[in-house]
């Protein structure tokens, strides 16, 4: 029997040569090696090539650029390993403790100069003083070679591509009536102002084109909000920071709603959050408009938490870097409730791409700090690249554990063309179609409105605002997720929901036998299974949560690999669908893909990842490094009422292949490290799920390589079809109950 350990993963060490070095040095010994070998030798010529091809590939991809949107293009210089990077955008001080007088000499020594107030905690803007004793001195001495003892670090940031996700510029404003377009003053409130709910139909006057709020869409659906309205609730005492391009501030239909301490400009270090009005800055106006546009006064239509505290960042009008995106989360996070983004990498069908280092700092501390320890909310469009074949598997945005992802449906209840699919999607909110069918009605710019805002960027916000009307009430499927939300029933879900309990983290790392890393070529399929008990000897994770599946793979064409994972209850994940536009060689390196697609289900049994290439080409090759299976779930049901598991049967045979495993726990800051053993197959499995009992059944488990039994797909209630094209509306209050855990688990909602 196969021995194994346990150990902790150490973090990949950076190389010490250069790139072109090892391209030369790689190159020289490939040569060398083949011209020795007989003339008789041709076939063991080839297979010996192959291999050093394949070590060619791992050495110099694993050097490779870590996000695809950096902004770099072709260029002869070799010391940029082919390509030409933008000079950097900021300059990040990072100080080891907050001092702002210390953080302005600094600069000032250094001929620069300290921009806006400093991001998590002790970090610091800094650009280039052209003026003043600090521009005299930028002459003699160079910011990179800093030396001081209470500096932590300089952060050298460059520049991202980040896109807004509304698919389509249609053109149609319309004003607001006479009596508003000029002269309105701001009226002052406060921020506890309770304000009444007015009587409907609503007067506004794009009231009765908003088919999403009053059951215009086909089969007379909407989203449900009325009856969060008659019961009281429009996001009261909620603020909500839109991260864009800025929000018109005085626009009439939200300048009742402003807060400016859910506001900033990033891009140029001030106060004010008014995106310039050039046309191309409407974005983030539209998406505040969805969520907080005043209803009762005669202008546009109504948002879906009128009553709510609606702020803007201005981020995206200017290079976006990791610390403006980090500034922009990291903003006034005690204050804050929930913060909406309507933009990530490129929907290109190529491109992958996520936070920075910086970024998820962020998102972690806002889920560890905000709203005094309860948590902010981040919401996330998963992204317009359907048409390019593009998946929000590859957003690293919308595969955090920290957001909610959200997509979109039509007017006709299908799947919009743009939609992108992805196993993180949490939920859908109604959104456009085309041309000729109606869109999202919100404000536009300066002080108009439109009835064309469309995309996942339209769908984001009205997610924000549903949850602002649960907030208020408890102050706490690849396409659809788990469906089209139902304020309604968020709302008195919310009201009765207690407190769930302490999230666990449970690690799985799978061991490869040799070859490794293996090698993989052409068209291929590869299964590899692994036996999880939950963690019984630490902290247990026996209801799901999330599930991250953290993998390193290297291919001549990213696009033509799939992965997709089984769960010992038989639920199938296509975690990443093949991508035909992307050509990239790099692979990706320990990227994290998320499904939630397990919600409360029971962990314990066999898991199978499959690893597929829809490659036609033979020839492309590439390796299988490693893959981590992360849990995220708790020890106990969510909810008193929930199903509760019974003990884990442990009648286990050894798989194919004499794999192993290593297996840890965590909480919090504390780590402890559990027995494990060589990963065997359960064939044990239960029909049904946490949630759903009786939804799917229950998938066979594989004894050779190359092979998997795939379980039947799994039907949605009120789903239509196997490729969940028909109508999202799930009317289940499993759905429901599980959304709002999503939710609970990120803001912590309290009886209190």
């Amino acid at each position: 029997m196969r021995k194994w350990q346990c150990h902790s993963r150490n973090k990949e060490q950076d190389r010490q040569k250069p790139i072109n070095q090892q391209k030369q040095q790689n190159q020289q010994q490939k040569h060398f090696l083949i011209s020795r070998l007989p003339q008789g030798s041709f076939c063991f010529k080839r297979q010996l090539y192959f291999l050093l091809l394949l070590l060619h590939i791992s050495i110099n991809n694993v050097t490779g650029i870590a996000h695809d949107s950096i902004l770099c293009s072709p260029s002869n210089d070799d010391k940029t390993g082919g390509q030409k990077c933008e000079e950097p955008s900021h300059h990040i001080l990072k100080l080891v403790k907050r001092d702002d007088r210390l953080a302005r000499e600094i600069a000032q020594d250094y001929g620069m100069e300290v921009k806006g107030d400093p991001f998590l905690e002790s970090h610091y803007f800094l650009s280039e003083d052209k003026t003043g004793v600090g521009a005299q001195r930028r002459r003699k001495r160079s910011i990179e070679s800093i030396q001081h003892p209470e500096v932590a670090e300089l952060i050298v940031d460059r520049p991202r591509r980040r896109v807004k996700r509304d698919y389509i510029e249609q053109p149609q404003l319309i004003g607001p009536p006479e009596e508003n377009q000029s002269g309105r003053k701001r009226r002052q409130t406060t921020f506890f102002e309770r304000r009444p709910v007015p009587k409907l139909p609503f007067p506004d006057p794009l009231y009765q084109d908003q088919w999403y709020l009053i059951g215009r869409a086909v089969g007379g659906f909407d989203m449900n909000v009325r009856e969060a309205w008659l019961m009281g609730y429009a996001g009261r005492n909620v603020s909500i920071s839109i991260l864009d391009d800025g929000i018109q501030r005085d626009h009439p239909d939200l300048v009742q709603n402003y807060d400016p301490y859910a506001s900033t400009d990033i891009n140029d270090h001030d106060a004010d959050p008014t995106p310039q009005n050039n046309g191309d800055n409407k974005h983030g106006t539209r998406c505040a408009g969805e969520v907080a546009a005043i209803a009762g006064n005669d202008v546009c239509g109504v948002g879906v938490a009128f009553l709510s505290k609606i702020g803007g960042v201005r981020m995206l009008d200017g290079p976006v870097s990791d610390s403006v995106e980090a500034a922009s989360l990291n903003l006034n996070q005690q204050h804050i409730d929930i913060y909406s983004a309507s933009w990530g990498p490129e929907d290109d069908g190529k491109t992958f791409d996520g936070p920075g280092n910086l970024a998820q700092e962020a998102f972690y501390r806002g889920i560890k700090q905000g709203r005094g320890g309860r948590g902010n909310i981040f919401v996330w469009a998963s992204g317009n690249g359907g048409s390019r074949q593009d998946s929000c598997s590859a957003d690293g945005y919308t595969t955090s554990i920290y957001t909610l992802s959200i997509s979109s449906a039509t007017f006709d209840n299908h799947k919009p063309w743009y939609l992108e699919e992805c196993p993180s999607s949490i939920a859908t909110t109604y959104s456009s179609a085309n041309i000729n069918q109606p869109a999202i009605v919100t404000v536009d710019v300066p002080i108009g409105c439109t009835k064309m805002h469309t995309g996942t960027s339209a769908s984001a916000p009205l997610a924000a605002g549903i949850i602002a009307l649960a907030l208020e009430a408890k102050r706490i499927s690849n396409k659809f997720g788990y469906g089209l939300m139902d304020a309604g029933a968020l709302v008195k879900l919310a009201r009765v929901w207690q407190t769930v309990p302490e999230q666990h983290m449970c690690t799985y790392e799978y061991i490869l036998d040799a070859p490794r890393p293996r090698p993989i070529t052409g068209r291929f399929a590869m299964n590899f299974s692994l036996e999880v008990t939950g963690c019984p000897q630490g902290l247990p994770v026996l209801y799901i949560e999330h599930i991250q599946v953290i993998t390193t793979i290297r291919f001549g064409k990213r696009g033509d690999l799939k992965l997709t994972l089984f769960s010992p209850m038989g639920t199938r994940s296509v975690l990443l669908p093949p991508r035909p536009q992307d050509y990239n060689q790099n692979g990706f390196h320990k990227w994290p893909f998320l499904t939630v697609q397990m919600w409360g289900e029971d962990p314990r049994g066999i898991w199978t990842l499959l690893v597929e290439s829809i490659s036609t080409n033979m020839n492309i090759g590439g390796i299988f490094s490693d893959w981590t299976m992360l849990l995220y779930g708790t020890e106990e049901p969510a909810q008193p009422s929930d199903q509760r598991y019974g003990p884990y049967n442990q009648q286990f045979h050894r798989p194919a292949g004499g794999i192993g495993q290593q297996q840890h726990s965590q909480v919090g800051n504390n780590r402890r490290v559990n027995g494990g053993g060589n990963v065997k197959n359960n064939n044990n499995n239960a029909g049904g799920g946490g949630g759903w009992p009786g939804w799917f059944t229950g998938a066979g488990t594989a004894n050779r390589p190359q092979q998997h039994n795939v379980p039947p797909k799994k039907i949605w209630n009120g789903a239509g079809n196997n490729n969940n094209n028909a109508s999202p509306q799930f009317s289940s209050n499993n759905i429901f109950g599980n959304f709002i855990r999503h939710l609970s688990r990120i803001v912590n909602v309290r009886r209190d």
